[in-house]
């Protein structure tokens, strides 16, 4: 039996379980209450929907058996989240790819911040993944051009006329910041 779950604008009072069984599409579990993803503009849909597919073609090239996934849940050590843009490795691909929610962060992660995200709770969403198994999150801030890359050694920020490059995941992948935040 499927549970369905209802998201509304006011946080929803429910288990993690009930959240991870069936996860209502564009919602995270965050501190024992389902909170919708709020802040999804023409703009926020343009850049995930470019990245995705930049990390896709470049996947695609040089690590065929991973998968690229947007909008897709996940179990931190503390909340059930969705990423914005998500990387599986081939490993764990093999080994959670058919799970409807993976059951620790994903290596390579980005968020894209919308104008009415805090700093300090986006801050601590990738702190929260890099605790659960993600080994680079990708914060993308596209109405100041900011990049940042969080890793648990490094932490590194690009503006407009950089190039940003992957750390750890999916090495070698690089773009420019205007390119991706256009």
């Amino acid at each position: 039996m499927v549970t369905s779950v209802a998201v509304s604008s006011e946080p929803t009072a429910i288990t993690l379980e009930t959240w991870l069984e069936n996860p209502p599409p564009h919602s995270e579990w965050v501190d024992g209450k389902i909170v919708e993803k709020k802040g999804m503009t023409l703009k926020h849909s343009k850049i995930q929907a470019k990245l995705a597919t930049l990390w896709r073609n470049y996947q695609n090239s040089y690590e065929p058996a991973g998968e690229v996934y947007t909008d897709v849940p996940c179990r931190t050590n503390q909340q059930g989240r969705s990423p914005d843009v998500a990387y599986l490795t081939p490993e764990l691909v093999a080994a959670y790819g058919h799970e409807k929610v993976l059951p620790q962060s994903f290596p390579l992660t980005a968020e894209i911040v919308s104008p009415r995200d805090l700093a300090e709770e986006v801050i601590a969403k990738a702190q929260e993944y890099l605790q659960s198994g993600s080994g680079e999150v990708w914060l993308l801030f596209p109405e100041n051009r900011w990049i940042i890359i969080i890793t648990e050694q490094s932490r590194q920020i690009y503006i407009s006329g950089d190039t940003v490059s992957t750390q750890l995941i999916l090495t070698g992948f690089q773009v420019s910041v205007d390119n991706l935040l256009s």
